[in-house]
């Protein structure tokens, strides 16, 4: 499947109120998005993609991302092979391997575990592709799926992706963002939102291999927030999604921070 344009990435589409949900992809829609993607976090994720399928009918409804060790491939099979023709067509999993801190003791081999999932999954693979942020799970990605789905990353990054997973894959970056234009603020709202990513080895990881310090991860940097966070007014965040688009992304999702009643900033960065 091609997906372009600009999409959402939010929790409120997941975890809302279901007549709010239905509400606010529609609108979304009708501003122009073209796609929404949902986090899963091992409740019923078959079900929120059927909601948002329902509300919307031409964008694309994708999970950033399916927790490969809290869903099962025959569950997500049995969902898949139940949809229809005109909504299988408008769906992408995108699937990630968590974190080991989140998902403890049973956490581990996340390459394996990835192939051994996608080995089950009947979902065809223009229609499923991997959170990868280092070259091993990005080549994966490539060789068994549409392609690529990171987050967290610079433009830098995205350009790095492109070369690893070819010019013919697909490369779907998720961008998160902060309206405000007042530096201090901004920096502070994103500070306080990566708390819990910059503890996580493989967000970590990734950006010490693109050149940050242990410092700049430890203290949440200025460095790091510039580079990882848009922030700013609409054209501001406009200009880092050009950049991502200039790296080689064929399609970009902006996750408002913090995202709660993010719909006025929805509204506001349309035209991006």
């Amino acid at each position: 499947m091609s997906v372009t344009g600009t999409g959402v990435m939010s929790a409120t589409l997941r975890y809302g109120d279901a007549a709010e949900i239905v509400e606010a992809a529609a609108e979304l829609e009708s501003l122009g998005y073209t796609a929404v993607w949902i986090p899963d976090f091992g409740d019923d994720v078959f079900g929120a993609l059927d909601r948002l399928l329902g509300a919307t009918s031409t964008m694309t409804v994708a999970t950033g991302v399916l927790n490969v060790w809290l869903q099962t491939p025959e569950a997500a099979n049995a969902w898949w092979n139940g949809l229809s023709a005109d909504h299988q067509a408008r769906v992408l999993l995108g699937l990630g391997v968590s974190h080991g801190p989140l998902i403890g003791e049973s956490w581990g081999r996340p390459l394996t575990t990835m192939g051994e999932f996608l080995d089950a999954l009947e979902v065809p693979e223009d229609h499923r592709c991997v959170a990868a942020l280092g070259p091993r799970m990005q080549e994966l990605a490539r060789r068994r799926t549409a392609g690529a789905h990171p987050y967290l990353v610079t433009p830098e990054h995205t350009a790095a992706t492109r070369l690893n997973i070819g010019p013919d894959k697909l490369l779907t970056v998720a961008l998160a963002v902060v309206l405000e234009p007042e530096p201090t603020k901004a920096r502070a709202i994103a500070r306080e939102e990566l708390q819990l990513y910059a503890q996580l080895p493989n967000y970590a990881n990734n950006w010490k291999r693109v050149g940050f310090t242990d410092d700049d991860v430890t203290s949440i940097s200025d460095r790091l927030i510039d580079a990882v966070i848009a922030w700013g007014d609409v054209d501001a965040i406009a200009a880092r999604v050009a950049e991502h688009r200039a790296a080689g992304a064929d399609h970009v999702c902006l996750q408002v921070m913090p995202d709660r009643n993010p719909r006025d900033a929805w509204r506001a960065l349309a035209g991006v």
